[in-house]
């Protein structure tokens, strides 16, 4: 695979370098985040880290919360 194939696939799926474990529990993650489930079903510190390192979470107000890109990986 080419680097700008490599590029395309990565903006398309954000969690391709991840195990396909890794990459669903993330994505629940993010569903969690965005139905407002975290009071209920707390983050895990590391998933929530993992997930602002890549753009598709952020913190406001001490709860998280999703950004465009992270609503666009959950779509």
């Amino acid at each position: 695979m080419s680097e700008l194939e490599h590029d395309a696939v990565m903006q398309d799926d954000p969690f391709a370098h991840l195990t396909l474990e890794r990459a669903i529990s993330l994505r629940w993650t993010l569903r969690d985040i965005m139905a407002n489930r975290t009071k209920f079903l707390p983050t895990a510190d590391a998933d929530l880290q993992l997930l602002i390192e890549m753009g598709l979470a952020e913190m406001h107000d001490g709860e998280p919360s999703l950004t465009s890109s992270g609503i666009a990986a959950i779509e």
